[in-house]
């Protein structure tokens, strides 16, 4: 297995059978456009340049729904999209939740997000109050001030 640094994902399209797709560190943005790729099941996008900025990461999330039908395992660890408390000393567990809750939202056939298992109990909160899960606190919240 080779490792190469991409910027352009064009040629993927002559794989129309691929089943899964590491294409972890390689400064991808929200902004990535992916083939139809009908039978991809994994994917990992892990340390690129993915955030949640404006809407844009709200479009790659339809856009993979439209793509990768199949999908089922995503991985986007070590971008700014995924909120991390070992990454960002701003975020939390409640954060990392509620990006949970949106991806699932927009991904419904997802089976794994990252690293966890997806519940039956965080399924059914992302179809209730997943598409308002977007929102973070904000940096320098105080009560009473």
């Amino acid at each position: 297995v080779a490792f190469v640094v991409c910027r352009s994902l064009e040629g993927l399209k002559t794989f129309s059978y691929l089943e899964e797709l590491i294409l972890d560190n390689n400064l991808l943005g929200n902004d990535l456009l992916l083939p139809r790729l009908p039978h991809l099941h994994t994917l990992t996008l892990n340390k690129n340049q993915i955030s949640f900025q404006r809407n844009t990461c709200k479009i790659l999330l339809d856009h993979l729904a439209e793509v990768v039908p199949s999908l089922r395992y995503l991985s986007l660890l070590g971008n700014m999209a995924c909120p991390n408390e070992l990454v960002c000393k701003e975020k939390d567990e409640d954060d990392y939740q509620r990006y949970r809750y949106f991806v699932l939202h927009k991904l419904t056939n997802l089976k794994f997000l990252d690293t966890r298992k997806v519940t039956r109990r965080e399924r059914e909160e992302a179809l209730v109050r997943g598409a308002f899960m977007k929102v973070v606190k904000p940096k320098d919240a105080k009560v009473g001030a």
